[in-house]
């Protein structure tokens, strides 16, 4: 009697990689960001690095206001631009006094609005480039959801300026947009050279960081090739700093 055929045995299955939450894709993204890329083409959701990115802004601007006052940050701010601070100079001690009053408030309402207008701008232009020259197929919120995770380093940046505030730094210059020496900027007048000086600003050790998750996120979550992500964000980079290094100087 004939044996019965052995049939092959099938191939194990590959196990379905394991949902993370967001605050398990925030851990992540600063010792495997792979894995946080990975998971937005699951799921998109990025409200809890935004309310963290939030929370940290506006812990900067409550103890720079209360160690620094808002009045100091406001006349920092205006030294770097010379045609404002002389309008400011103009204006009666009330009419100073309300001025500061409102940019105090503004500072709070900005942070969750300027960055969410940035954010979009931004994913809507990492978002054409990655569909119609490196034909991925990321979509408009997958997009959105790498640039809000690799923008976690900037909290980074606010926790470090809130220690660097607490600390006692020195009020002359302080600015919420460049509140610590992490660029070449910091040690630069902005009135004195305003082009280079947004450049310098620019070279911020914690915004490459973020430029560089962004274009790991893209290459994983986009599936590209490494080398193509990292040219579109570091050219998108190069053509919006020079374009507002023009604009202000």
């Amino acid at each position: 009697m004939a044996a019965a055929p052995v049939l092959p045995a099938s191939p194990a299955p590959t196990p379905e990689p394991v949902a993370l939450s967001q605050g398990a894709r925030i851990v992540d993204t600063f010792i495997a960001p792979s894995k946080t890329f990975t998971d937005l083409r699951r799921s998109a959701q990025w409200w809890l690095p935004f309310l963290l990115m939030t929370i940290a802004g506006w812990g900067l601007v409550f103890f720079a206001e209360q160690k620094i006052g808002v009045q100091k940050m406001v006349e920092n701010d205006l030294q770097a631009r010379p045609k404002q601070e002389a309008q400011y100079e103009k204006l009666t001690p009330a009419q100073r006094e309300t001025q500061v009053k409102i940019t105090g408030i503004i500072y709070y309402v900005a942070i969750p609005v300027f960055t969410l207008i940035i954010w979009l701008i931004m994913g809507g232009l990492q978002f054409g480039t990655l569909k119609f020259v490196a034909a991925s197929d990321i979509s408009y919120g997958q997009t959105l959801g790498v640039i809000v995770y690799a923008g976690l380093p900037m909290v980074v940046r606010h926790l470090l300026a809130i220690v660097s505030v607490l600390a006692g730094v020195n009020p002359d210059g302080f600015t919420l947009n460049n509140p610590i020496a992490s660029n070449p900027g910091y040690f630069m007048s902005a009135a004195d050279h305003p082009f280079w000086y947004f450049i310098a600003s620019q070279t911020d050790i914690f915004l490459l960081w973020t430029l560089a998750l962004s274009a790991i996120g893209f290459a994983v979550t986009g599936k590209v090739k490494m080398g193509t992500a990292f040219g579109i964000v570091f050219g998108w980079w190069v053509v919006i700093t020079l374009a507002f290094a023009a604009i202000l100087s």
